[in-house]
């Protein structure tokens, strides 16, 4: 792993949230090339995209149905051989309002998209596309060992009327040898299409690969680097759990503990957060040399420059549910010994061992050191970030520090007798930001904390709260709170506080894309399923901003304030 010493901003941007002249409703490739276009520009060294891997029915990018496959909604339709201007025309029609909208209206957008690709398809078989016939080839035959398993799930899906809840599949193909079974019988009937629907899936895939690879190639051209994410676990509804249970504790959910903090989930407040996701048989794994997980970093580097680890701390001990969140609503008014009860003696709990010794301790963090040094040899280059929030074990950092991982730095959860760490005090090695995806934007932060510390609601707790995360804040900008005319969230306060994290030791500085614009608007709510998760839009397209003298001054500010702070990432052909 080659982790160079230069500082760097960097802009938090999903690939579903930019927005283009000619998108279909969704962030697509042909988007992402043009904000790298603008981030080289701009002097931003990195664009973070949380995770690209093909999604569930709940659309949630930390949910996915692969570790490997990529989401086929951010295929720039443009660039699909077989496709014309007209189709495309067509398909905007379809859409209408959705297109304007400002939130992703998924299920329209999955239905037209595949719309699309299934005209396409038979028109790239028999068109004039022989060399990326070709391509597409050497595409099946490179990727074996993870696209056949991929495309045959795919295949039930669809049998199963595309869902992808293969414990609910109809019992003759609900298991994965008599999967197996179904495709040998339904391949060897008169007439049957089965070899043409595989090759469709995998093709689709194919397209996804080439796309990112070319949003990789322009990124490395511009001296712009792609920010990707490894979410700690992978969906139960999955293609590696259905076809490779044994890697799987399956009656063992991973999340997080009880936290009061969650004021709208009781079950949170109560339980933890049960995110739903099968534990790792780390033994069993190991004893393999970590191939799944080495296969699906080096799959990932194929795109990303660097990449976080979501939940970084799951390495060395995760939190663990004896049920699955389904069953979440049945446990919740139950007392420890009910539930017991009805788990067979089995409770929440750290796996497979809590932090309450300094034996156990040790024993953690030698688990976390072995997976971790899998995980980057498997990077080589890439760089490796942490996301090591949540309870955090003191001996967590210092490893992390020791192995080159950068962890999370939020500069109001940082303090120090009762001080907030200013930025001069943070460790190089370390991922500076206000918020992350599951976060309130900058804005919204700032007010919420300015209301709740000045204009109390009567609980004297969340005043407090209010008023020492609104103290630690403004100290780590700069600001002087105790003596401000106004508290009010503005420019003058937004950028008072952005160049508090540039002017920070740490490595990376990271704002969300809402942060720059100072929107209020938010990408991800924890411990909630649908609503306005995942579906934000920026209001405007890149063309649009530059043109609006107020978008275009937020963005030459960032550079400007980049360079001030020793962060400015000159790429080859940016204005300087």
């Amino acid at each position: 792993m080659n982790q160079s010493q230069e500082r760097v901003v960097g802009i938090v941007l999903p690939a579903f949230t930019p927005r283009r002249e000619g998108d279909l409703g969704i962030g697509d490739t042909r988007a992402m090339s043009e904000w790298i276009e603008w981030a080289a520009n701009h002097h931003v060294g990195f664009l973070q995209l949380l995770p690209i891997n093909e999604t569930g029915s709940d659309d949630s990018p930390y949910n996915a149905i692969s570790s490997v496959a990529l989401e086929p909604l951010y295929l720039a339709m443009e660039d699909v051989p077989g496709l014309s201007e007209e189709d495309i025309a067509v398909a905007r029609k379809q859409l209408g309002t959705s297109l304007q909208s400002r939130l992703v209206d998924y299920p329209q957008v999955r239905s037209v998209k595949r719309e699309l690709l299934r005209l396409s398809y038979p028109r790239f078989l028999t068109g004039d596309f022989a060399s990326e016939r070709g391509e597409f080839l050497r595409f099946q035959q490179e990727e074996n060992t993870w696209l056949n398993d991929y495309v045959l799930f795919r295949w039930l899906m669809d049998r199963a009327g595309g869902s992808e809840a293969w414990d609910l599949w109809p019992e003759q193909f609900g298991k994965a040898a008599l999967a197996r079974e179904f495709y040998e019988s339904e391949s060897s009937l008169p007439g049957n299409t089965v070899a043409e629907e595989l090759a469709f899936h995998a093709w689709v895939q194919w397209l996804c690969h080439r796309q990112w690879r070319a949003v990789r190639a322009l990124a490395d051209l511009k001296g712009v680097k792609l920010m990707g994410d490894v979410p700690i676990g992978i969906s139960y509804h999955s293609a590696d759990v259905f076809f490779q249970p044994g890697q799987f504790h399956l009656d063992w959910y991973g999340g997080a503990p009880p936290e009061t903090m969650f004021k709208h989930d009781r079950f949170i407040q109560r339980w933890g957060q049960n995110w739903g996701i099968p534990l790792y048989d780390w033994e069993l794994m190991e004893k393999q040399d970590f191939a799944w997980w080495k296969q699906r970093i080096r799959k990932l580097t194929e795109i990303f420059h660097i990449f976080r680890i979501d939940h970084i701390l799951g390495f060395y001990r995760i939190y663990a549910f004896p049920w699955h969140p389904r069953h979440n609503a049945e446990f919740l008014d139950l007392t420890e010994a009910e539930a017991a009860e009805r788990t067979g003696g089995r409770l929440p709990q750290w796996a497979w061992r809590a932090d309450d010794t300094a034996e156990n301790k040790a024993a953690n963090c030698a688990d976390g050191d072995r997976r971790l040094k899998a995980i980057l040899a498997a990077a080589g280059s890439a760089e490796v970030v942490g996301e090591d929030l949540g309870c955090v074990p003191e001996y967590v950092r210092p490893h992390l520090e020791s192995l080159g991982i950068a962890g999370f730095r939020i500069p109001h959860w940082d303090s120090r007798d009762g001080r907030v760490l200013t930025g001069s005090e943070l460790p190089p090695c370390s991922f500076v930001t206000y918020a992350t995806h599951d976060h309130d934007a900058l804005a919204a932060m700032w007010e919420g904390f300015r209301l709740a510390a000045l204009e109390p609601s009567g609980d004297p707790g969340e005043q407090e709260a209010g008023r020492w995360n609104l103290r630690m804040m403004a100290e780590f900008g700069g600001i002087d709170w105790e003596k401000e005319e106004s508290l009010v969230y503005n420019e003058r306060i937004q950028w008072k506080l952005i160049d508090g994290l540039l002017a920070s030791r740490s490595k990376y500085a990271a704002l969300m894309i809402t942060d720059l614009y100072g929107m209020s608007d938010r990408f991800n709510k924890p411990g909630t399923v649908g609503g306005e998760n995942w579906r934000f839009r920026l209001p405007f397209t890149l063309d649009h901003a530059y043109r609006d003298i107020a978008l275009a001054d937020r963005a030459l500010r960032l550079r400007q304030s980049s360079r001030e702070m020793g962060r400015a990432k000159i790429s080859p052909g940016a204005a300087i």
